[in-house]
């Protein structure tokens, strides 16, 4: 029985859910899409502070569903939309195509961080 107590957020017509585990983000990805979903990806405020609650909660950075394109400093969601809220910390995105993958802080705050890091996995459904 899988025990997702207090580790269940809905948000709007979201759910979002973390195994608390901390992997790189090829992975977290893989876990969210074997359990029906995909990586964390807030579009608002609402959303967005959704995250932060479960990244709070365990005190841990998270990597969110978003990845630089083939453009430097231009970031999508990993369905290739493009990113329709931003929520970068001050001076982010600095990568400047080293840092392709998307954490978030806990203030809420993104920045761009390299992929192979251990992260906070929170997917949503």
């Amino acid at each position: 029985v899988l025990a997702l107590n207090g580790k269940i957020r809905e948000v709007g017509d979201k759910i979002l859910a973390s195994n608390g585990k901390e992997v790189d983000f090829a992975s977290a990805l893989e876990s969210c899409e074997k359990a029906g979903g995909t990586l964390a990806t807030p579009m608002n405020e609402e959303e967005n502070n959704a995250i932060l609650g479960i990244v709070k909660q365990y005190n841990r950075y998270a990597y969110l569903g978003i990845k630089e394109g083939e453009t430097s400093g231009q970031f999508k969601y990993i369905n290739g939309a493009p990113l329709n809220y931003t929520k970068w910390h001050q001076y982010e995105p600095n990568g400047k195509g080293t840092e392709k993958c998307v954490e978030m802080y806990t203030d809420g705050s993104w920045n761009d961080k390299k992929c192979n890091l251990y992260r906070l996995t929170i997917c949503e459904f």
